[in-house]
């Protein structure tokens, strides 16, 4: 490839006259933002073991209120990226979340999607646009744009979960404010038992909800079935997977992040392709081996690590005699409204 000039060869008076008109010459930048080949990401392989992050989250906890918080967050920050730009990947901000019993983080609405992937603990709900949603162990509730959601904790001992937002992106569009509410009314109808099965809807007459993400709340007892179901009818499916997705339309649960969990079979060993869109793993159950070009990731449960897009990878089960229970979230959605979307074999 043709080498191009480069800044210093220009002279510094046409230099400081280009600047005094904000202009900048490109040839001297235009590999870096158009690099051949590939994309040459800024997210590095990370890891956030669960065990070393615990202990920091709940001393959060007796150091600083609720009240002076509002919302109690470890973020988990890629190094690519700076730890003062709070994402872990260039679309992803991933965040630990500690509330503690007879605590209250009150309620706001944001532009930024968010998930909640509950980690540990029992008792506590997140009330999203009137609905009350429980948090037991490996539920995903959604808090999706403009919606008010507040948490509540009426449980005896702390109670962890893992936000995904796609702040980093909303942020880098200068879309993201929040806007501050009071307590929400709470309505008596839960979505997610209305859908619990794909093919059985709302009698006697089917009419589409009125609001756009009619189920919030994705129960793991109901996923972790899915995918039993689905290893055992197909023995020979490559990958047991499912995706979260709107029961109503089948296309993702959110717009910008799209979301999905995987089963390992015992001993099962799965090689992924290079995709274009970076991925975040969180071991829901089981442990896991993540490889990939220079690192080895050991995931037990409630470890998370993030990994680049475009990088091949191996993730396998090594033990013999039990399944292992994987959450992901990619960008994958946004990339193929854009066109961007790809798959390297």
């Amino acid at each position: 490839m043709q080498e191009l000039g480069r800044l210093e060869d220009l002279p510094e008076d046409y230099r400081a006259a280009l600047t005094a008109q904000n202009l900048v010459p490109l040839w001297p930048s235009l590999r870096a933002v158009l690099p051949p080949g590939k994309p040459i990401p800024r997210t590095k392989p990370t890891c956030w073991p669960y065990q070393t992050l615990r202990p920091l989250l709940i001393q959060a906890g007796e150091l600083t209120p609720i009240e002076k918080a509002e919302r109690r967050v470890l973020v988990l920050a890629n190094p690519g990226h700076g730890l003062e730009k709070m994402q872990a990947s260039a679309t992803i901000y991933l965040g630990m979340q500690l509330l503690l019993p007879g605590e209250w983080a009150p309620a706001h609405r944001h532009t930024p999607n968010a998930v909640r992937m509950i980690v540990e603990g029992e008792g506590a709900y997140t009330t999203v646009d009137g609905e009350k949603c429980l948090m037991c162990r490996g539920d995903l509730i959604l808090t999706p744009t403009g919606l008010w959601h507040e948490h509540g904790h009426d449980g005896d001992k702390p109670v962890v979960w893992l936000d995904v937002l796609d702040l980093p992106m909303v942020y880098y569009m200068e879309a993201s404010y929040v806007t501050e509410g009071k307590a929400q009314a709470v309505t008596p109808e839960s979505a997610d038992r209305a859908y619990q099965r794909g093919g059985v809807v709302p009698s006697p007459v089917f009419t589409r909800a009125s609001q756009p993400y009619p189920m919030l709340r994705y129960p793991w007892v109901e996923v972790r079935a899915a995918l039993q179901a689905l290893a055992a009818s197909q023995p020979d499916i490559e990958a047991v997977q499912v995706a979260y997705v709107n029961p109503e339309t089948g296309a993702d649960c959110q717009k910008i992040l799209g979301f999905s969990a995987l089963m390992l079979r015992p001993g099962e060993r799965l090689a992924l392709p290079a995709r274009s869109s970076a991925m975040v793993f969180h071991q829901i159950e089981g442990c896991a081996a993540v490889s990939l070009d220079g690192h080895q990731f050991s995931l037990g449960e409630a470890d998370t690590c993030c990994i680049p897009g475009y990088t091949p990878l191996t993730l396998s089960n090594s033990a013999a005699d039990q399944p292992a229970f994987i959450f992901i979230a990619d960008d994958a959605p946004l990339q193929k409204k854009l066109g961007v979307y790809e798959v390297r074999h």
